[in-house]
């Protein structure tokens, strides 16, 4: 690769960081880069699991604040990621891409969706505001299933959950879109690892995507938690629906 490829990367790499601290969705940024400039796409899509692992455990930390009353929560759930992240990386080396064409689209459509109506669907629900609240094994077994999809291929995972979270776990954004930055970081984590030891991940990239990510995800919590809960629902309905539109074209 020539340098202005290696810098399109590092961009790449930041913008996902950001991208991932806010809502998720980074990974659609940095997948179609590293295919466009020539990389195989299972090689990509490995290479940029384990590039944005680092970026998801700097927005956890840029998001500590919000995750300080979530402990017990964190305790709960974060198992639940690990266990769908595994599962995920291992259906990624031996189902064919195909598989989940169909249904990633209409996840992520239904994720959207989700978001936008959350506040009416946790006031119908009752929900607690409690900031202790854990929620339910339907949040459980929900944020498994969302691990499967995160470990698989991930894009808008980070839209997805934060939809469940919302409506199953507590209505205030700003908390949910941190416990969705931990969440998604035992995700990438875990298939990270599985790819390291059984795929083919591209180093030199892998190395650049994790310092772009890293920058990418201190940045996207430094501004993304300062935004009011409207403007950042508005982002990820955004958000959602553009990576709705890349899947389905």
């Amino acid at each position: 690769m020539v340098w202005w490829e290696w810098l399109a990367i590092l961009a790449a790499g930041v913008a996902a960081g950001g991208i991932n601290a806010l809502v998720g969705s980074g990974t659609l940024v940095t997948f179609s880069t590293l295919v466009a400039l020539g990389v195989p796409p299972l090689t990509a899509n490995v290479t940029n699991t384990v590039g944005l692992v680092a970026g998801s455990v700097a927005s956890s930390v840029g998001y500590r604040q919000e995750l300080s009353a979530q402990k017990p929560r964190m305790i709960r759930l974060v198992p639940a990621s690990i266990a769908g992240g595994l599962t995920g990386a291992g259906l990624l080396l031996v189902l064919p891409e195909s598989a989940f064409d169909t249904i990633v689209p209409v996840l992520i459509g239904l994720g959207v969706v989700l978001v936008a109506i959350q506040p009416m669907v946790a006031r119908k629900l009752s929900l607690p505001h409690d900031p202790h609240a854990l929620g339910g094994p339907v949040a459980w077994i929900a944020v498994f299933l969302i691990g499967i999809y995160g470990g698989y291929f991930g894009a808008a995972q980070g839209v997805l959950l934060i939809a469940v979270l919302g409506a199953l776990v507590d209505a205030h954004l700003q908390r949910v879109n941190a416990l969705k930055n931990v969440l998604a970081a035992a995700v990438n984590a875990v298939a990270a690892a599985v790819f390291i030891v059984l795929a083919p991940v591209d180093w030199p990239i892998a190395l650049v995507l994790i310092t772009g990510s890293t920058l990418g995800g201190f940045l996207g919590a430094h501004y993304g938690r300062r935004l009011p809960d409207i403007a950042l629902r508005i982002f990820i309905i955004v958000v959602g629906l553009v990576a709705l539109v890349v899947l389905v074209s």
